[in-house]
């Protein structure tokens, strides 16, 4: 991330931290039980990648980012402006078009909103990306950075309500207008990545087509990494939620897949966002499987090279939601997707000066009964 895009957002970020209480930051949004604090410590491997040697950050919940009346919103994805405010890039849908939580593939839309500061509150700007049917259907699970200069959002879509049709789209801009262009490898819609036609690639084999991009700058490559759920057969039913990487030498691609997963088959994860320092790249994902936990929480992964992430080196990153609030905050909630714990899935980070700053997550739990599922905040704190 740029200095000049950041250098106002840190010295909004320092007068937050130095206000006397956590509810003195969240005054106003309604409820001061949101302002307690819970921390949970990870462990990330640095780049002497010994056993001992690790970073240790905290995550200081602060509450709702986001919400809105007679909609769903689904995942936050944060970028810092030129005048150091927040934008975040988000999912939604009405919550009356569907009778359950479909409408993500259905009818969903990518919509702008900004704010002062990284913890809101947050004002709608636009509809970024509108829904356009048919083979540019539902744009969902966006995720934005600033790269070389330019802003680029990458986003799935579909083609007429199939989940095995899903495929990656690439857009670029020059500022937070919204004047989105197809990134210049792609196709004419913006499609930069679909399911491999190799046999032997790892996801050849995808029941869903890909997903959940994220994309990163590291030594020299541009990386956009991806989800598919992929088996032994193209026609065997279920799969391993898995991830691999497409490599470009140009940030507008065209991107190609690299042949092999980058994390292990059967380890069940989604969501992934990827982030570079300490010369390594870090993976914050859901545990989809629940390998470390529950699957309401995430999982941190490091790779020296950004191409083998090693189950061994993974940890235990956020948890469920009421390990922050508490269970009585949800108790009598209503429930669009997961369960009374508040499942915590789609984590963006926001990054000050190439560190992580601040955590958003969704989730399908919302005591809120106006609204739908919606995005909260957490700061992220480095200890060390």
């Amino acid at each position: 991330m740029k200095t000049e895009d950041t250098s106002l957002l840190k010295r909004e970020r320092n007068a937050i931290s130095a206000r006397p209480t956590l509810a003195a930051v969240t005054h106003g949004r309604g409820n001061s039980a949101l302002c307690r604090l819970a921390m949970v410590v990870f462990a990330l491997c640095s780049l002497g990648w010994s056993s001992n040697a690790h970073s240790v950050y905290q995550f200081e919940y602060v509450g709702k980012a986001l919400e809105v009346e007679g909609m769903h919103i689904w995942g936050a994805s944060p970028v810092a402006g030129p005048d150091g405010r927040v934008h975040l890039y988000v999912a939604q849908w009405p919550t009356n078009t569907q009778k359950n939580f479909g409408g993500w593939y259905k009818d969903c839309e990518i919509a702008h909103y900004v704010g002062d500061n990284p913890e809101g509150p947050f004002e709608f700007v636009r509809v970024a990306v509108s829904d356009r049917n048919g083979r540019f259907n539902s744009p969902h699970n966006p995720t934005i950075k600033k790269i070389d200069g330019k802003y680029v959002l990458c986003f799935i879509v579909n083609e007429d309500n199939k989940l095995k049709t899903q495929r990656i789209v690439m857009l670029v801009a020059d500022s937070l207008d919204d004047d989105w262009r197809p990134a210049a490898g792609a196709e004419s819609d913006g499609t930069i990545l679909r399911k491999s036609n190799v046999p032997t690639e790892w996801n050849y084999t995808a029941r869903l087509g890909v997903s959940n991009p994220t994309l990163l700058k590291f030594q020299g490559k541009y990386l956009l990494y991806n989800k598919s759920v992929v088996n032994k057969n193209v026609s065997a039913r279920g799969g391993s939620y898995t991830y691999g990487v497409a490599v470009s030498k140009t940030l507008e691609g065209p991107y190609v897949h690299h042949p092999e997963s980058v994390t292990p088959l059967w380890f069940g994860i989604e969501d992934a966002y990827a982030v570079e320092f300490d010369n390594a790249v870090h993976l914050l994902t859901r545990d989809f499987g629940g390998k470390k936990g529950s699957h309401g929480g995430g999982l941190w992964w490091s790779s020296q090279d950004g191409f083998r992430f090693e189950k061994n080196r993974v940890r235990r990153s956020f948890e469920h939601l009421t390990h922050y609030i508490g269970k009585e905050k949800l108790q009598d909630a209503a429930v669009h997707r997961g369960d009374l714990s508040g499942r915590l899935e789609r984590p963006q980070l926001l990054c000050i000066e190439d560190q992580p700053a601040y955590l958003y997550v969704a989730t399908g739990t919302n005591e809120n009964r106006r609204c739908g599922s919606c995005s909260h905040v957490f700061r992220v704190i480095n200890d060390e």
